[in-house]
């Protein structure tokens, strides 16, 4: 199965593929130094310059797509959708709230922990919408680069992890005819009221 990738490129980048941007047609399970491999194939002359890749094309709105202007620098992500059913029953679409101010506050403290830890790690970008997310849509993009995937991979993770544990936002999934509020079995006071 493929998926359909924007790729933007600017300054050197632009110049040496001898355009702006391209969607190009690749596996949907890739990495992004298999990524990075088709992007070469096709312009053999970028090898040392990366490209600009919009994330997850079709799942979020324009004013959503998250880019990075980079060079020899790999660029994981992760993003989190809304699936159509649970426990057998139809998801009609997700809602989510949150104490913002504080929200902001954690996931600001969730970056500063991840350059602590990996201190190769060059860009992050954490996002999380709220109100009403329809089916199929991101309801979570995280965003990390570094030299080396490793470190990206691990931050990443650890951003998924530690916003699902400490981040107020709340989730109510809306059914054909009902819905229920969920938690993160993560949530530290989820786990401290039983």
């Amino acid at each position: 199965m493929r998926c359909q990738v924007s790729v933007l490129y600017f300054a050197r980048s632009a110049e040496l593929a001898g355009l702006r941007s391209e969607t190009l047609s690749v596996p949907r399970q890739i990495t992004s130094g298999q990524l990075w491999e088709e992007i070469v194939k096709v312009h053999p002359r970028s090898r040392d310059v990366i490209a600009v890749l919009s994330l997850q094309p079709g799942t979020l709105s324009r004013k959503h797509n998250l880019h990075f202007l980079l060079e020899r620098t790999i660029v994981l992500t992760s993003s989190c959708t809304t699936r159509n059913n649970f426990e057998g029953k139809k998801v009609i679409h997700l809602e989510y709230e949150a104490y913002t101010s504080m929200a902001e506050t954690e996931i600001k403290k969730i970056c500063r922990d991840v350059r602590q830890k990996w201190q190769s790690v060059k860009h992050i970008a954490v996002h999380h919408r709220l109100g009403v997310v329809p089916i199929t849509e991101a309801s979570v993009i995280i965003a990390v680069s570094s030299p080396h995937r490793a470190e990206s991979l691990e931050a990443v993770m650890y951003c998924i992890n530690t916003l699902k544990a400490s981040v107020p936002i709340w989730k109510k999934e809306i059914y054909e005819d009902e819905y229920s509020w969920k938690e993160n079995k993560e949530c530290f006071w989820a786990n401290s009221e039983k």
